[in-house]
């Protein structure tokens, strides 16, 4: 009985972890540009010159 109260505290400390960073994530504008790289694979590169 005292392993499943170890791994609940476990987990919920797990939890939040990831919930802060997450929140850390959002704040520092990680998730602000959701359009452009969907789109980024159709845009062709541009040559690059071979230094001769």
């Amino acid at each position: 009985m005292g392993m499943i109260y170890l791994m609940l505290i476990v987990s919920l400390c797990i939890a939040a972890f990831f919930l802060l960073f997450f929140l850390w994530a959002t704040k520092n504008g990680q998730f602000d540009d959701d359009y452009t790289p969907s789109v980024r694979m159709l845009f062709e590169d541009e040559p690059k010159l071979k230094d001769e």
